[in-house]
């Protein structure tokens, strides 16, 4: 792929080469390699308006004056970090395949980003959630078990809607996921969630399975097709409107909760970021700030001088 190109092909040349390497190699999900596309197309057209089309002219003031374009636009801190991590890895790839130094990037700081403290469940509120669905329909069944796993393997809702029966590893104590780039990881799977899959296998899945309509996946909506993200999304907001608390709940929020209660119960940060999927533990550093928050709520209650 790239070893046909040079640093005298066109910058267009060299970014169809790149979105190729992210796609075929990386294994990158179509909404990342949309993402790094949209970034590194406005990039380079930025540098074509200012006559600029070979990657040797590329200057660092060339990246400092797109920077400040994006600013001067009023894109916010964290969508410029974005630009320039792709930018970055779009000039590291170039350095290394065509074997060069020239990396206008180098040297240059982007805007500091903090990152949010993302929203988090109590056990009690998760224990509130899990009690509402009526285990006596099948499709109690299938939700009662949706949220015990995605609460209990930390998954990503994209990861337990593409979840098929093959995914149960040694007697249904582990799952095996399917991640972001095409990344296998094996998470084990508690007891609750384990009988929760098991009545759904029982009294809830052959049910919603329609005959003419065959499909391996394994939690299926009403009309035995695969439950999609928004069905899933309404699924929460129903049982979020019949809770007693009022907390900002996402699909999401299950695995952040995940996530704090095992570091709040003593878990080791690598084994939370294996479970995770994470391929850095920058990523997974986040809910030790979660668990920071906690700690610190728990001096401010309890604590005699804690106010």
């Amino acid at each position: 792929m790239i070893t046909k190109l040079s640093t005298r092909a066109s910058l267009t040349d060299l970014l169809d080469a790149y979105l190729s390497y992210i796609q075929l190699e990386k294994g990158s999900s179509p909404n990342t390699s949309e993402s790094y596309s949209l970034d590194l197309k406005r990039y380079i057209s930025f540098l074509n308006d200012r006559g600029v089309d070979r990657l040797t002219d590329i200057s660092p003031d060339h990246v400092r004056q797109w920077l400040h374009l994006l600013y001067s636009l009023g894109l916010v801190d964290s969508t410029r970090a974005r630009n320039l991590s792709s930018v970055r890895m779009f000039h590291r790839f170039l350095v290394r395949e065509l074997n060069i130094e020239h990396d206008p990037t180098a040297g240059i700081q982007g805007p500091r980003v903090r990152r949010p403290i993302p929203d988090v469940l109590t056990y009690g509120q998760i224990e509130d959630l899990l009690r509402l669905p009526d285990t006596n329909v099948p499709l109690g069944l299938r939700d009662r078990a949706m949220l015990e796993v995605v609460y209990a393997c930390g998954l990503r809702v994209s990861e337990l809607l593409r979840l098929q029966k093959t995914n149960l590893r040694s007697d249904g104590e582990f799952l095996l996921i399917m991640g972001k780039g095409s990344k296998e990881r094996l998470v084990p799977m508690g007891i609750p969630a384990r009988n929760a899959l098991k009545q759904y296998f029982l009294r809830g899945r052959p049910l919603l399975a329609k005959p003419h309509k065959r499909s391996d996946i394994l939690f299926l909506n009403n009309r035995g097709e695969p439950l999609s993200r928004m069905g899933f999304w309404k699924i929460l907001n129903g049982y979020m409107s019949k809770v007693e608390w009022k907390a900002h709940v996402t699909p999401h929020t299950f695995r952040h909760s995940f996530a704090t209660h095992l570091l709040e119960g003593g878990a080791d940060l690598r084994s939370v970021q294996e479970m995770l999927g994470h391929s850095d533990i920058s990523t997974t550093q986040i809910y030790t700030h979660v668990d920071r928050a906690f700690l610190k709520e728990q001096i401010r209650s309890f604590h005699p001088r804690g106010h």
